[in-house]
């Protein structure tokens, strides 16, 4: 991106309310589209379930109240107050604004079906209603949607538009970062793309900027102090890394034939909460590439693997424990191949999480899993202060 593309005081936006107010830094919106992979592989993955604090990228000017937050691959975003509106994309950034109390705020979903948002249920007074979201997917995405969506900010990572699901160029971004609102934001749930040669934000690293953004940092910091002493009771308590059980992480049907692999290993916040607990990728070693788009496979392959559990991720709006024993489980349990699977013969089937893994998401998954694996060592089958949670999403924190 060129100098001439970087919006300044003196080529303001339609709106006032944030605005760009520093170099683009970063790599250029486009380059190059790497299809939708999860290989697994990830040699520049430095993610780990750490929380670190980065506090050098948001700035405040006392006399005027206005603040600024950078985030590649954007920049740095200036904002003169708190955007009351604000466009997202995937799940794991409205899972943030909802964490921070800012559910009014939310006004898009990439697509409705990807946001798993039964874990609101157990944390009173929390909720979304998924019909009020604009869907911005709709075999394309139109820029008309932005314009009637008219946010103050899109909490989106430019690259989602125009390198991962090709539904834009670069004029595209232009035109609705000139005459609607910036945009800010990073992919953070898996890192595999090639065209992703810019910085990766952990989870907590991308949740510390949206609390900045919003202004919302005392939420912030007693949310990620309940995570921190979660990870610790659990990594406290598993079992030496010989005893722990490996895992299969895929997609599959209510009545699955075959299955589609989605590794464990390699970075992305939506496997935060795996390496939390001690998973390890069942599939290592063993020639299986994560998902293509078309690699599956079948029971008698699994059944060579044979991975001691198995981790199923759907593409409906989510199911309880109860349905998916119902269903997924009760049918692998009468299948001739899948009743011979170690983990279906131990109970070791989960449901896999959402792929769009969020702050809220990620503790909840931590419990289920920890909970799940290790029964003898977790038998409170609560490990989060579910009121205390929901305390600091509807009431703030008090001084």
């Amino acid at each position: 991106m060129s100098d001439d593309d970087i919006i300044t005081t003196e080529t303001p936006t339609r709106r006032d309310i944030v605005k760009y107010g520093g170099a683009v830094v970063g790599s250029g919106l486009l380059a190059g589209c790497a299809g939708l992979t999860d290989s697994g592989s990830d040699p520049t993955a430095t993610e780990t379930t750490e929380t670190a604090v980065d506090t050098s990228t948001a700035t405040r000017t006392p006399e005027d109240g206005s603040y600024s937050v950078t985030m590649e691959p954007v920049g740095t975003v200036e904002f003169e107050s708190v955007p009351k509106t604000i466009a997202p994309f995937t799940a794991d950034y409205i899972d943030m604004l909802v964490a921070l109390g800012q559910t009014d705020a939310v006004q898009s979903i990439w697509y409705r079906g990807r946001y798993k948002t039964i874990h609101y249920d157990e944390l009173d007074g929390v909720s979304v209603d998924l019909d009020g979201l604009t869907q911005l997917w709709n075999d394309g995405v139109s820029k008309e949607v932005f314009y009637e969506i008219d946010a103050d900010l899109h909490l989106i990572d430019p690259h989602s538009l125009t390198d991962w699901l090709g539904a834009w160029d670069q004029s595209d971004v232009e035109e609705i970062r000139t005459n609607v609102a910036p945009f800010l934001g990073n992919l953070i749930f898996r890192h595999t793309d090639d065209w992703h040669d810019y910085r990766y934000y952990s989870m907590y690293e991308a949740f510390e900027k949206v609390a900045t953004v919003v202004q919302e940092r005392e939420r912030f910091e007693a949310i990620r102090s309940m995570h921190d002493d979660l990870v610790e009771t659990v990594q406290a308590g598993l079992p030496a890394p010989s005893e722990r059980p490996d895992a299969a992480l895929m997609f599959a049907g209510e009545q699955p034939e075959d299955f589609t692999p989605y590794r464990i290993s390699g970075g992305g916040a939506n496997k935060e909460h795996f390496r939390a607990v001690g998973i390890e990728d069942a599939f290592e070693g063993t020639g299986v590439e994560g998902y293509t788009g078309s690699e599956s496979l079948d029971y008698e392959t699994l059944l060579e693997i044979d991975p001691d559990s198995l981790l199923l991720r759907y593409h409906g709006r989510g199911m309880t424990r109860g349905e998916f024993e119902d269903t997924v489980v009760a049918y692998l349990e009468d299948h001739d191949l899948g009743s011979e699977l170690t983990a279906v013969q131990e109970g070791r089937v989960f449901r896999g999480g959402p792929i769009y893994a969020g702050p809220l998401h990620n503790l909840f998954m931590i419990e289920r899993y920890a909970t799940g694996l290790y029964p003898d060592r977790f038998e409170d089958e609560q490990l989060i202060d579910r009121d205390r949670l929901a305390t600091i999403i509807t009431e703030g924190v008090e001084e």
